[in-house]
């Protein structure tokens, strides 16, 4: 829908990552530019906060420091995990929603997260269509678990790969320092696609990695895990290095920390298995089996937001994610989500394009199973070649007494 005037708001949902922000100061600082887009909020909490009329007014910050979101992780807005009805079943939210979207003349609406964020955002414009209400709405893709259907890539996870590939070769160099044996057991988030734990083979492909890899997209066996690490151990002097997905699942469909534990997990808000603890148990498995010392690392947070270690690529990528998310709604396209097309030839490259943003709810996309190689733990030369480009450049934020100096924003609200 072309020429539309009217507000904007933009919300960010799902885990945090170290780009997060740079994909928010895109948005931002584009929409301010635009004439059509008479006022810029930023809701609080994502889709909550719209439900709950908790916005900020953009216009109110400091130009710098909405550039300086760019280098700051997590996400500044708040998060939330807040997964909307089917209209069918229950149309609440979506009523609530349009009395909001028409009271500030929300015009344009951007929202940033993963799989269910691409669910929430496909449900509000679907409904928002069937309704007649005009509203651009497009989707900026985010996730750690590079996961989303039809980009090559997600915005956070060259990120997140670097921090796993450089803390994996620091301490493959710990780990291995003794004379005597050790087993370290890291565990990586990866729910259902394992391209976090894949990231740990670049830090292999530098000679500083994992002996062993294990991702969700093969079934996991016990018995052929300790077989793995006792053939490692006899012909390495009793030392060993495994990575590992929290989300590995037995044969039966069952996860591992579970099936270890005996205990069924929690469920988040989005009715997700609160994975964790798989490292642990097999540690006290391997520990029971070979009389040696075994340590279980878990990432766990670290993981999602170290800018310190963030990839410029990934940063300017994001950043340009939410530019292009904003151009393209003003230009008059709706329902879509901006993705990322490789370009052929020897030098990488990437072209910011859209597609259907049904095609990305509650999609997921896994690492090639051809990828995965030498029985089940170890990565291709084909990852390798796909992975190196998005980890390329340095770039963090600005120094303040040897810290980093986030992004602060005032958070001015919006009058009601």
């Amino acid at each position: 829908m072309k020429n539309l005037v009217g507000a904007c708001i933009f919300g960010q949902s799902g885990g945090p990552t170290s780009v997060i922000n740079s994909s928010a100061a895109g948005v931002f600082t584009e929409a301010l530019k635009h004439k059509n887009i008479t006022a810029v909020y930023g809701a609080a909490h994502g889709i909550k906060g719209i439900l709950d009329e908790n916005f900020y007014d953009i216009s109110k910050e400091d130009p710098q420091e909405l550039l300086l979101m760019k280098n700051t992780p997590s996400s500044a807005l708040g998060s939330v995990r807040y997964k909307l009805k089917p209209v069918e079943a229950d149309e609440t939210d979506y009523i609530r929603l349009l009395e909001v979207f028409k009271k500030y003349n929300i015009k344009y609406f951007f929202y940033n997260g993963g799989n269910d964020s691409m669910d929430t955002c496909n449900k509000v414009s679907k409904y928002l269509l069937a309704k007649g209400y005009e509203c651009n709405i497009i989707g900026v893709p985010k996730t750690i678990d590079n996961d989303l259907f039809g980009t090559d890539h997600c915005p956070g996870y060259g990120s997140a790969a670097k921090y796993v590939a450089t803390t994996l070769m620091e301490l493959c160099l710990d780990a291995k320092v003794y004379d005597k044996g050790q087993i370290t057991i890291v565990e990586i988030m990866g729910r259902n696609a394992g391209w976090l734990t894949a990231a740990s083979s670049l830090a292999a492909y530098k000679g500083l990695g994992p002996d062993l890899i294990y991702l969700p997209e093969l079934p996991f066996d016990v018995d052929k895990f300790v077989s793995d690490v006792k053939t490692v151990i006899d012909n390495n002097q009793g030392k060993c290095i495994v990575c590992l997905s929290e989300g590995i699942k037995t044969k039966e469909g069952l996860y591992v920390a579970e099936a270890i534990a005996q205990a069924s997990a929690q469920k988040d808000s989005f009715g997700h298995t609160q994975l964790g603890g798989v490292a642990a148990s097999l540690a006290e498995l391997l520990k029971q089996k070979f009389g040696t010392k075994v340590r279980a690392i878990e990432f766990s947070l670290m993981q999602r937001c170290a800018a310190h270690l963030a990839s410029k690529t990934d940063v300017e990528e994001a950043f340009m994610a939410g530019v292009t998310a904003v151009r393209c709604a003003v230009e008059g396209y709706t329902d879509k989500m901006v993705i990322f097309e490789r370009q052929s030839g020897k030098d990488y490259s990437i072209e910011y394009k859209l597609m259907p943003i049904e095609l990305a709810a509650n999609t997921e996309k896994a690492v090639p199973l051809s990828w995965i190689t030498n029985n089940g733990t170890a990565l291709s030369q084909e990852f390798i070649d796909y992975a190196l480009p998005l980890i390329q450049g340095d770039t963090k934020a600005p120094s303040e007494e040897g810290l980093p100096r986030m992004a602060k924003l005032k958070k001015v609200p919006v009058n009601k």
